[in-house]
């Protein structure tokens, strides 16, 4: 069963696979040497692509594709009730 991970709600501050740079997508959290959008990675695996689909399609490993997805379950903002 997935862990169920609302990218709006992930931190990404402290990921060390994910830069924010102003002056990269203004600013918004990508996948570090890349223009991956780490929200898009939650995304499409809340949407049911496999962690090997992703992988391929956005051209990043598995094994990053997991690290990302992991801290995303474990960085999720929790908002006030």
């Amino acid at each position: 069963m997935r862990a169920i991970i609302d990218p709006k709600l992930v931190d990404w501050s402290d990921c060390q696979l994910v830069e924010r740079d102003p002056g990269k997508l203004s600013g918004v959290p990508i996948v570090k040497h890349t223009r991956v959008q780490a929200d898009s990675i939650v995304e499409n695996y809340e949407s049911g692509s496999p962690v090997e689909e992703i992988a391929y399609n956005f051209r990043i490993s598995e094994d990053i594709i997991r690290e990302l997805l992991a801290y995303g379950v474990s960085r999720r903002n929790h908002p006030a009730p």
